[in-house]
């Protein structure tokens, strides 16, 4: 076995994980990675301290003699790591910015993170976009946030972690005297001729303008132009209310006074929703908030795709690789 001058400490992690459980299925989804992900994480590692870690089989992993013998000294390294950062304060606040006041997915997953870790603090944000949320991110005044991953800069996506949580089905908020208002939901094509407000000219929310304006082409559907940006549920209706435009939205967004919502089919459009922190964050609620995801979207199939659902490409390639 040879000695590195330096091991991540993710890559240890990874050795202990599948350890304790001898099967990477399992491993990985403790870990909140994709099992292709941990493999290649445990083959690195062994390629860096010059020996082989498991026996693989097509039945079972086992240690080897080299993994066991390394299996207490790994445990204790992320021990001493857990103790350092509680030490240095870790047990401040976890700020998780929900996006907009009343929508289901984000705050969802805060309840439940919360009930899985009650000796840490969860503080609610609302920054109104991902866009803007990540710079908030990578500046450190935000810890986590909920969006279209794909849809950011490489720049901003490049200094970000992410977990797929949900393919969220989208709406349209129409007003209550609308022709379309009458009906349990909404085709697309019905949508042809109409201008529908999707959030353009909003310098928080380019990854919205952006998913819409894929859905919309080809379809002879307009996207609104920009509105004056309004901060605020209060604000945001009356601008809203003047315009009457049409209002792209998701199945959870939150009731407007004088609007029905109605959700959207033929195809089904969805909305890729992600868990997104910075890279290099070590918070214990932070794991508590990835698990919270995992096991809600678990329990209400929030990560399958319906057979006539619609997403771009590239939201298809980061909800498969997080």
């Amino acid at each position: 076995m040879s000695t590195p001058t330096h091991l991540d400490l993710r890559l240890l992690r990874a050795f202990v994980t599948v350890a304790e459980e001898l099967h990477f299925t399992r491993a990985a989804a403790r870990l909140y990675v994709a099992q292709q992900a941990l493999s290649r994480d445990v083959r690195r590692l062994e390629r860096e301290l010059g020996s082989e870690l498991f026996v693989r089989t097509t039945r079972q992993v086992t240690l080897t003699a080299d993994g066991v013998r390394l299996l207490p000294y790994a445990r204790a390294v992320l021990q001493a790591q857990d103790d350092l950062l509680a030490a240095a304060g870790q047990a401040r606040p976890l700020l998780v910015d929900l996006n907009t006041p009343g929508l289901g997915t984000p705050r969802r997953v805060l309840h439940r993170a919360r009930e899985l870790a009650p000796g840490h603090e969860l503080m609610a944000r609302y920054e109104s976009g991902l866009t803007w949320a990540a710079g908030e991110l990578l500046a450190g005044r935000l810890d986590a946030s909920f969006g279209r991953f794909a849809g950011l800069a490489p720049a901003l996506r490049s200094g970000l972690g992410q977990q797929p949580v949900r393919y969220e089905p989208m709406a349209v908020l129409l007003p209550d005297d609308h022709p379309l208002a009458a009906r349990a939901e909404v085709p697309l094509a019905a949508l042809a001729g109409e201008t529908v407000y999707a959030g353009a000219g909003n310098p928080r929310t380019p990854e919205w303008t952006d998913l819409a304006r894929q859905l919309f082409q080809g379809r002879g559907i307009a996207l609104a132009p920009p509105a004056p940006l309004a901060v605020g549920e209060e604000e945001f209706q009356r601008v809203m209310a003047g315009t009457r435009y049409p209002i792209l939205a998701v199945v959870d967004f939150p009731p407007l006074p004088s609007m029905v919502l109605r959700p959207l089919v033929d195809p089904v459009p969805l909305s890729p929703v992600s868990l997104v922190w910075r890279k290099g964050l070590v918070h214990p609620a932070l794991e508590a908030l990835r698990r919270s995801a995992a096991v809600v979207g678990a329990e209400r199939g929030w990560l399958r795709m319906p057979e006539e659902g619609w997403v771009p490409a590239s939201d298809s390639v980061v909800m498969t690789s997080g």
